[in-house]
């Protein structure tokens, strides 16, 4: 028996016979990004149902020197899941372990198996009369685990921050096969180094999450919605001021979305935007439990339009129409595909830059790259924007990352506000991150995982 076949069967006596996939077919969806950007030939997949089989699993082909690509929902835009093509790397799916295993309303946490959908949890927290406010457009099919892994951002960050504020405790797998169990719902705890922090965010590289404790906030009992009209995104910042001056913490989500996105959702989802004027949309939600808040927003609301901050708008009459509004910014991304090839960034800069940002890195596109177009949405509340360059399919993505890339670096910004660094922007990571950084980051990497066998080539260049 060859040595692969050997940690084939090993794998299958950990897993059982129903954990193990080796069938070109079946393998297909493990081996692929969601954006079809870097096809992948995995030796195999494995599907653990429990931690101890993870550990296991890990052990073996630690043992066998063979490298694992872990893996939750695939939902991921920067081909952090898939393995490479050589079929030598197994990819270690999470799919089976899909647990919700409390609930706590009263102590606001909720633990759950690192495979479970981030929808499951979010309904089982709705069950409780809580929230778990990770929202992101992928959440019918992103996993905790990845959620964890990629440090999630999405709609809510503005209000509630990343999924890296909402973390307590977490249960992860090492490269050593060891399980670090610190599922823990303790909101004070400054015994020792708080080593979850490494993990948060570390796609894989450093450990496999297993299972996290996730902190709940009350549900909001009032909720309202509103799609306002503005000229360039300096207004739109003056727009954010106005509402945080008015509304406070109660704001949860302040979107940005440029004309461009609109007309992509118009033509190929075939949904239109309820007013016409303007070239740039700014759509806010808040939400509290306290009466008078439609009130308070509505003044916020008239006090834009008077200081002519906003030109046009409209505020939801119902969680129907609420619903209709926020379909036209979850669109997007879809929306795009749809009409061809695009080279997608997802960038933060400091607020106040982002006007003269957004100005400068369509000067710059606009003439090293003809005939492109700017496609401009995303978390203006949170500095995070997707500024996504629509191009034809000979013109090189590299050339048009750099531009774009230069511009976010001159404003002190960051290459990968919410999406990381994957294969997709490993390059680009070592080129704009200084050194002293990278050495430490591969410092971290060197100690956890000596063998370079834990999601190779992510984040990281070899």
């Amino acid at each position: 028996m060859n040595r692969q076949a050997a940690l084939l069967e090993r794998l299958a006596d950990i897993v059982g016979p129903s954990g193990i996939i080796t069938d070109r077919p079946e393998l297909e969806s493990y081996s692929v990004d969601w954006r079809r950007l870097f096809p992948g030939r995995p030796s195999c997949v494995v599907r653990p149902s429990s931690s101890m089989q993870v550990a296991q699993v890990v052990q073996a082909c630690r043992e066998a020197g063979v490298p694992l690509v872990p893996q939750g929902g695939n939902t991921g835009l920067a081909g952090g899941a898939v393995p490479d093509a050589s079929g030598t790397q197994i990819v270690l799916s999470l799919n089976r372990m899909t647990a919700i295993r409390e609930v706590d309303p009263v102590g606001l946490a909720i633990e759950a198996e690192a495979g479970c959908i981030l929808k499951v949890a979010q309904d089982a927290a709705q069950a409780a009369g809580r929230l778990l406010p990770v929202s992101l457009a992928a959440e019918g099919s992103a996993t905790i685990g990845g959620v964890v892994a990629a440090n999630a951002g999405g709609v809510n960050v503005l209000r509630y921050g990343m999924t890296r504020s909402l973390v307590l405790g977490l249960e992860v797998v090492l490269p050593d096969g060891s399980i670090a169990n610190g599922l823990r719902r303790l909101r004070k705890d400054n015994a020792g180094y708080d080593w979850k922090q490494l993990f948060i965010g570390s796609e894989g590289t450093l450990g496999i999450v297993t299972a996290a404790v996730l902190r709940l906030v009350p549900r909001p009992k009032r909720a309202v919605t509103a799609l306002l009209s503005v000229a360039d995104p300096d207004a739109a910042l003056r727009l954010l001021e106005l509402a945080q001056d008015e509304l406070g913490d109660q704001i949860s989500a302040f979107e940005l979305i440029s004309r461009m996105s609109l007309d992509l959702v118009e033509k190929h989802a075939g949904l239109k935007p309820p007013i016409a004027e303007g070239e740039w949309f700014v759509l806010i939600e808040a939400a509290s439990s306290l009466a008078g808040l439609r009130e308070a927003a509505e003044a916020m609301l008239g006090a834009a339009f008077e200081r002519g901050i906003a030109l046009d708008g409209v505020i939801a009459e119902s969680g129907a129409q609420a619903a209709q509004l926020w379909a036209l910014r979850e669109h997007v991304t879809e929306s795009e595909a749809r009409g061809g090839k695009s080279v997608k960034h997802d960038v933060s800069v400091p607020l106040p830059a982002i006007p003269h940002f957004v100005a400068d890195a369509w000067k710059a596109v606009a003439a090293g790259v003809p005939g492109a177009r700017a496609n401009v949405f995303g978390h203006l509340g949170d500095g995070n924007l997707h500024y996504n360059v629509l191009v034809e399919d000979s013109h090189d993505t590299g050339t048009v990352n750099r531009i774009v890339h230069d511009i976010v670096a001159a404003y002190g910004g960051s290459i990968s506000a919410e999406h990381g660094i994957g294969q997709y922007r490993v390059g680009e990571l070592a080129r704009y991150r200084p050194s002293t950084e990278m050495e430490l980051a591969r410092k971290i990497k060197k100690a956890l995982d000596p063998e370079g066998l834990l999601n190779p080539g992510k984040v990281l260049s070899p």
